[in-house]
């Protein structure tokens, strides 16, 4: 039986009520996450009932939100695996050591964009970049003296941007099915205000690194991280075998958990059979995470962490975002807010302020950029062919509203999953993840002005 639309009124105003109970639970009352969905949670299910909608129907709208979020669920799981293995092979540790010998000061916040855009581009996922490349800029970051929240909104735009523009990422591919757009001319869609957004924020970081790399650094921290690092492991080229076993995987498009769980394995025969960590630490550590005292407090911040354990937190939070999200979704309050809106647009500038925005609202109600994907392009493809604009403009917007804007709302899973792994508030890094905040409002100015169309009927670029 299909879920009947609610009125446009009974839509705006529960949306509303929802999303002012989680601005205020986090801003005023400063509550934790958990209780503020749950309660969010709960309160959706009375609102289903009151519509009508039987128990039984709630109950299972919830439960195929999660069946069909256990793929992102599962890779929760296996990040604190990754994490910790990576540990204890020594390759973070490796990559630590060279970053401190190779980056300079004043190249390290533009370097490290580049470096993360790079490996999530190759392997189409910015939760695998966060997870690897991002602990070690941190750690590097933090011995240079940079500011965590800096490093941490630098790492996020990097990995963004390789996400959201590499035909292997699973959102690229899937905003442009939404949209119906192909996938290259969506990537090249994106390109139009991408490209300069992405100029813009790596010569804001240079200049950022510049005035940090030019204040007087301590020189004995990092010289004491250096010599705990070879002391505590074999710094060789061979623990980097796991990063570049994820490179080819992910670019030859093997599924995220596969992935996880081959670079896993890799590192765990190395840290065993280089590194001299017994069967049962390894195995320990997997679900505890790593325990090891060395003669650095720093890199003890940066070693003693991971396992299946540590994301316990992450988990638990993320679940009870999904079914959330997926009560929204089912009860179709989202949808009957947004069909009215849409049918009313009579210019194109509104047409694309409207899709991101809704892209972005949507991100913050279902608390993951998959279902808003998908639903705004379902409910914006009539409308851009409506007013002869290339769908591929909508699949840009679906992107911009939706994976960019998802590290920046604290109750969606992937802000979730960045501040666990990298140790800092989504509202404290959000204004350096440049790249997240920049191309939506980029975009939609542009839009304004007229630049960067692509109609149905040309195949380049338009400035009418």
């Amino acid at each position: 039986m299909r879920q009947s639309l609610p009125s446009f009124t009974v839509a705006a105003t529960s949306i509303a009520i929802l999303l002012t109970w989680l601005v205020a639970g986090l801003f005023i009352l400063e509550a934790g996450l958990h209780g503020l969905l749950l309660t969010a949670l709960v309160s959706l299910v009375g609102l289903g009932l009151w519509l009508g909608t039987p128990y039984h129907t709630l109950r299972k709208f919830v439960f195929d939100g999660l069946a069909a979020s256990m793929p992102a669920l599962i890779i929760f799981i296996l990040i604190g695996v990754v994490i910790a293995s990576f540990i204890q092979s020594g390759t973070v540790g490796t990559l630590v050591y060279f970053g401190l010998q190779l980056l300079r000061p004043e190249l390290f916040l533009p370097g490290g964009l580049l470096l993360c855009s790079f490996m999530s581009f190759a392997t189409g996922t910015s939760w695998g970049t966060v997870a690897t490349c991002g602990i070690v800029l941190m750690s590097v970051g933090q011995s240079l003296g940079f500011p965590l929240p800096l490093t941490a909104g630098m790492v996020i735009a990097g990995a963004s941007f390789g996400d959201k523009m590499s035909p292997v990422s699973d959102t690229t591919n899937l905003a442009a099915m939404s949209a119906g757009t192909n996938l290259y001319r969506h990537i090249h869609a994106m390109s139009l205000t991408t490209g300069p957004c992405y100029v813009m924020a790596l010569v804001i970081f240079a200049v950022l690194g510049s005035a940090y790399g030019a204040a007087p650094a301590d020189p004995t921290a990092a010289s004491a991280l250096l010599a705990a690092l070879d002391a505590t492991f074999t710094v060789h080229w061979i623990t980097l075998i796991p990063i570049a076993l994820m490179l080819i995987l992910g670019w030859r498009r093997v599924p995220p958990e596969a992935v996880l769980i081959a670079a896993s394995f890799s590192a765990l025969i190395i840290a065993w059979g280089l590194q001299g960590v017994t069967l049962a630490t390894l195995l320990t550590s997997l679900y505890a995470g790593v325990s090891r005292e060395t003669a650095s407090p720093l890199l003890d911040t940066l070693i003693n962490r991971g396992g299946i354990g540590a994301m316990a937190w992450t988990l638990t939070l993320a679940i009870l975002a999904i079914g959330m999200g997926a009560l929204l979704s089912q009860l179709n309050l989202l949808r009957a807010l947004l069909e009215p809106i849409a049918q009313r647009i009579q210019r194109p500038a509104q047409l694309l302020t409207a899709s991101t925005t809704a892209a972005a609202a949507s991100n913050a109600a279902l608390t993951e950029p998959y279902a808003a994907i998908i639903l705004n392009g379902q409910v914006f493809q009539d409308v851009y062919d409506r007013h002869d604009i290339d769908r591929a403009m909508l699949s840009r917007t679906l992107e911009e509203g939706s994976t960019l804007t998802a590290a920046l709302i604290p109750w969606t899973t992937t802000a979730i999953f960045y501040s666990a792994i990298l140790g800092v508030s989504s509202l404290d890094y959000a204004p350096f993840a440049l790249l997240n905040w920049m191309n939506p409002i980029i975009g939609i100015a542009m839009a304004w002005l007229g630049l960067g169309y692509l109609t149905s009927k040309v195949d380049t670029p338009s400035t009418d």
